[in-house]
């Protein structure tokens, strides 16, 4: 999918008083008083969010404004400080926890979740009652690695 916005700013627009950003050769560079401050890829979305998240931490400018110069929803970028006042810089360049995980249940959950759906436990249920995902259950109805029960099907 090609992102959208952010759109950066061909010509020197102002975050506050003293603080300026503008794309040049597809290169965004954020200017303190004149002088470069940051700069990142126009592709570079973690380094983007990273440090519009320092300028509204730092008291640099505000998520309004930041929504203004950039199109994007100001909600986005105080979501963006929470995540770096929280967590750090751990946010944006840390490896992400929530994707990426294979649909892997040991034999004994496998044998538990068999158990479970054949007694008539619906997905969801015996996902809660295993400690995994719905998702996993049904990855594993559809792979074959467990069966639903006869009249269910």
């Amino acid at each position: 999918m090609q992102m959208q916005l952010p759109l950066f700013p061909p010509k020197t627009k102002l975050l506050s008083a003293t603080w300026g950003v503008f794309e040049k050769d597809d290169f965004v560079y954020y200017l303190h008083n004149g002088s470069p401050v940051h700069l990142h890829h126009k592709d570079d979305i973690k380094t983007y969010r990273y440090v519009t998240a320092t300028l509204i931490v730092n008291h640099s400018c505000s998520a309004k404004r930041l929504s203004e110069v950039f199109g994007v929803g100001a909600f986005n970028f105080r979501r963006y400080a929470r995540m770096f006042r929280e967590e750090g810089a751990e946010a944006f360049f840390g490896q992400d926890q929530r994707r990426g995980r294979r649909h892997e249940l040991t034999d004994e959950k496998l044998g538990k979740a068999q158990k479970l759906l054949d007694a008539g436990t619906s997905q969801a249920k015996t996902a809660r009652m295993i400690g995994v995902s719905e998702g996993s259950i049904r990855y594993h109805l559809k792979k074959g690695n467990l069966k639903k029960r006869e009249r269910d099907r």
